[in-house]
């Protein structure tokens, strides 16, 4: 920035020299003229060195995006992934006796690998994962879905929102492929989900199957951006009636007077938990870019510029992420989609701002994340996801 000013400075005293008193107005204004005419060729010089300053740096920021997930990539593979079995391993919970890793890892590796795929980065394979998480599959009633861990080793609970995001990485892959069984699944999962709608708190999704503690948006969030998917997909409007729905109930039940979002509310005491988290604003911001597509209500609109203009001061106003990794690559997806609609740079290029530190500052020499702290697999698939968006940006 500081050689662009110096080039418009150069440009600036150039063309309007300091003349003084001296000269008459009518000779000042021929000068002036003169200089102007006479040296278009330098004035388009220095704008096309300006231009191509500017387009060497974002192609200098894709490389280096592009070069971190490499190295991300391999490390994830060496120290959180085990050949002799094909799982993943993940940092130790206390008291906990778990050798592999839970679903919601998984969930973010399967989205990095897409984005990967469309990038055309190398060192996630998306069948590969895919194929994984089929091992916390369960037919159990009342619908099949995913266990919060594998099966064979005695499954675990299952949560709306972990099963969401498959439904999201599957659906982003159909698109892109087009292969039948991924529309299946993404079905498969919206059934799942719909088991968990009923009327307390005036509708909205439960968070876990079969404890009915909490309505979160991170089960409402993901909820409305799959319906939107399918109908998209399909055509059927029992999927829009049902983001529509989803849609405004939290929006009533969990949206701040700033437009972002609330965690859950509580069911019984109807308390709302007030922690704010980027994913979530995320996945509403998304939602309402989708549903302006959509729909062609400005209304729609207006909350995405609304959402988007608080997130930005609030979650990146520091140069730092405020949150986990993984919390922002769902972020970010809603910003990029947000530029389709409105073009304005800001969101993306702070976003890019908070990346470049958390790799400056939080990667180590062995190429995996965690200096200032140990990093769980979650947030090393969300900077894998975050790094490959921005590299294909």
């Amino acid at each position: 920035m500081v050689a662009i000013f110096m080039l418009f400075q150069a440009a600036f005293h150039y063309f309007l020299p300091e003349c003084g008193n001296n000269i008459p107005s009518g000779k000042l204004t021929v000068l002036i003229y003169f200089r102007f005419e006479m040296n278009k060729t330098i004035c388009f010089v220095l704008l096309a060195g300006i231009l191509l300053f500017s387009f060497k740096t974002a192609e200098c920021q894709q490389q280096d995006f592009r070069t971190t997930f490499g190295s991300l990539s391999r490390a994830v593979q060496k120290y959180f992934y085990e050949d002799s079995t094909g799982y993943y391993t993940d940092l130790k919970e206390a008291g906990s006796a778990k050798k592999y890793c839970y679903l919601w890892p998984l969930c973010g590796l399967l989205q990095a690998a897409n984005e990967s795929e469309i990038a055309g980065l190398h060192g996630l394979s998306f069948d590969t994962i895919a194929n994984l998480i089929e091992k916390y599959k369960s037919d159990r009633a009342p619908a099949t879905g995913y266990d919060s861990y594998l099966v064979e080793y005695g499954g675990g609970d299952r949560f709306y929102d972990d099963n969401q995001w498959l439904g999201l990485a599957w659906m982003d892959a159909w698109f892109r492929k087009k292969s039948p069984d991924l529309l299946e699944k993404g079905k498969l999962i919206y059934d799942f989900m719909m088991t968990g709608y009923d009327s307390a708190t005036g509708g909205g999704l439960y968070w876990e199957e079969g404890k009915y503690a909490s309505k979160n948006t991170c089960s409402n969030g993901p909820g409305i951006l799959l319906a939107l998917q399918l109908y998209k997909a399909t055509h059927q409007a029992k999927y829009l009636d049902t983001a529509i729905l989803l849609y405004n109930w939290v929006n009533e039940r969990l949206q701040d007077s700033d437009f972002l979002y609330f965690d859950n509310i509580r069911i019984g005491s109807g308390q709302v938990e007030k922690v704010k988290y980027s994913y979530n604003t995320g996945t509403m911001l998304q939602a309402s870019v989708y549903l302006f597509e959509l729909t062609k209500d400005p209304v729609y609109r207006k909350s995405a510029d609304q959402i988007a203009g608080s997130a930005l001061p609030y979650f990146y106003g520091t140069g730092k992420f405020r949150d986990g990794y993984w919390f922002n690559a769902v972020m970010l997806r809603g910003f990029q989609e947000l530029l389709k609609i409105n073009p304005d740079p800001r969101y993306i290029r702070a976003f890019k701002v908070c990346t470049k530190e958390a790799i400056r500052h939080n990667l180590s020499p062995a190429g995996i994340l965690g200096i200032r702290e140990p990093e769980s697999l979650v947030n090393q698939a969300g900077m894998l996801e975050i790094l490959a968006r921005l590299a294909a940006d």
